[in-house]
């Protein structure tokens, strides 16, 4: 059994057609036909049949996939970390990020990052809280950036970067507008624009608006932080949102206000995998962000 028969026998998995598989990946049909009779010859079993002029998998053939698939990554993963031990400050991390952390906290620290290693390659994914730590536990992805940190589990380690306060965003002609601080509850009889329920921050809103006394008033919701400033710049109510997303500049027509009571903060960290161990540049990031951010918490 040769790699290149798994490689091919994927590729027309996917595909469920062998002249667009052997399009892709550049190698005569007859190539491909010949592996996947000689794969199927090896081990005893038809893996397609054929559907007109495609092909779907047999159930045994739907089987071998599965895990065809799981040694592939790992086959992927070992010829990395060989690569990525010859030359550490080489190599592609696998990085997801939330909405509320694509603004500035990941920018600013991929940038510094880059400045001392810029050979590193990053493939960065956004996604929604659940499926960030999914796709950790997972190994879709290297590591991936959070807020607020979850708790650590047999899957997943963290490392808590820095804390940070929510904010509250009025619109610009709001009776708080150029107050200092509010007191949450002071905001009960407002309209509130959130994240959707199933969203971390939908979840920090209320939580801290229950902490006050009183359940948010949600008459729109946006499903990332743009539409959620927006919505507050027309005026069409206040949301809660964390004090990084809000680094760059204030919104035009919004303003930005201290909450006073309840204290109201989240951890922001990142997670990664128990169940393999770091490659060599991700380490080096890890341990990278770590000293960034403990420099930048000196001075906070």
């Amino acid at each position: 059994m040769e790699l290149r028969q798994l490689r091919y026998f994927v590729e027309v998995a996917e595909r469920e057609h062998i002249s667009e598989a052997a399009e892709h990946l550049h190698v005569a049909q007859s190539a491909i036909s010949r592996q996947i009779a000689n794969l199927e010859e090896e081990l005893g079993a038809s893996l397609f049949e054929r559907v007109g002029r495609n092909v779907k998998l047999t159930p045994i053939g739907k089987v071998f996939l599965e895990h065809t698939l799981i040694a592939l990554k790992a086959i992927d993963f070992a010829a990395k970390q060989v690569e990525e031990y010859l030359d550490p400050a080489k190599g592609t991390i696998k990085i997801g990020f939330p909405t509320s952390l694509a603004s500035y906290v990941l920018p600013t620290v991929i940038s510094a990052f880059k400045k001392d290693y810029p050979d590193v390659s990053f493939h960065l994914r956004q996604g929604s809280y659940r499926f960030l730590i999914d796709a950790v536990k997972n190994r879709e992805l290297n590591l991936a950036f959070l807020g607020p940190v979850p708790q650590k589990d047999e899957s997943i380690d963290t490392t808590i970067l820095f804390s940070e306060s929510i904010h509250v965003l009025l619109p610009a002609n709001h009776r708080f507008a150029n107050e200092e601080s509010v007191h949450l509850h002071d905001l009960r009889n407002e309209n509130f624009v959130l994240f959707p329920q199933g969203y971390i921050l939908n979840k920090v809103a209320v939580d801290a608006c229950k902490a006050a006394g009183f359940m948010p008033n949600v008459t729109s919701e946006g499903e990332d932080m743009d539409a959620l400033k927006g919505l507050v710049a027309a005026g069409i109510g206040v949301t809660l949102l964390p004090d990084s997303s809000l680094y760059d500049s204030t919104p035009r027509f919004t303003s930005k206000v201290a909450i006073e009571t309840p204290n109201i903060r989240r951890t922001v960290g990142v997670i990664y995998s128990t169940n393999r161990e770091l490659a060599p540049s991700e380490k080096v990031f890890l341990e990278f962000i770590k000293d960034f951010f403990s420099r930048l918490n000196q001075f906070q």
